[in-house]
């Protein structure tokens, strides 16, 4: 009993991990984590070094989209231990397409705001600025996907060309046919 008085307090791991004492018990209560939480003399939960190991893994799961079910799932699988090797890495390797799929689309976006900096940039840098009704010619509509109600459109500044813009760039609700 002396090695689980001598863990850390839920406490310790909430500041060492920068989660809540309150998402900590979540995690637990939801089955997230590899190995039952221990309890000290007290009744106190107990955490040792790889509790926390554990935990900063499903914290990067989480960050990177994996939903808690699938975190649960995985947790299952090693609770249960060797034999299940399979599952755990289809588990993981769909989870690397999702976010290798996010990925790409955020790089999309990123060259899209990459150029418009720098057509910006380039912009100011020669002095242009824009008069205030001066908008130039529209490029591109799209619908709002939070309101379907709701038609924005991308103007191109004057003196910028397509050409200006790389191919194929713009966000996924864009598409690249809508700089």
């Amino acid at each position: 009993m002396a090695e689980i008085e001598s863990g850390l307090s839920i406490g310790d791991v909430a500041e060492r991990t920068g989660m809540s004492v309150h998402a900590l018990r979540f995690n637990e209560r939801e089955c997230l984590f590899a190995n039952p939480v221990r309890r000290g003399l007290n009744g106190y939960r107990v955490y040792g070094e790889q509790d926390i190991e554990w935990l900063e893994l499903c914290s990067s799961l989480r960050a990177s989209g994996m939903p808690l079910a699938g975190i649960r799932r995985y947790a299952e699988l090693v609770r249960q231990g060797g034999g299940n090797e399979e599952e755990r890495l289809a588990l993981l390797r769909q989870h690397r397409e999702r976010v290798t799929a996010q990925i790409g689309d955020l790089n999309k976006c990123l060259d899209l705001i990459r150029w418009k900096v720098g057509v910006y940039e380039e912009r100011l840098a020669q002095g242009h600025r824009r008069r205030p009704l001066d908008r130039g010619k529209p490029v591109g509509r799209w619908r709002s996907a939070l309101d379907p109600g709701r038609t924005y459109e991308m103007w191109r500044v004057p003196g910028s060309t397509a050409a200006d813009a790389p191919s194929g760039i713009g966000p996924p609700c864009l598409g690249p046919s809508s700089r």
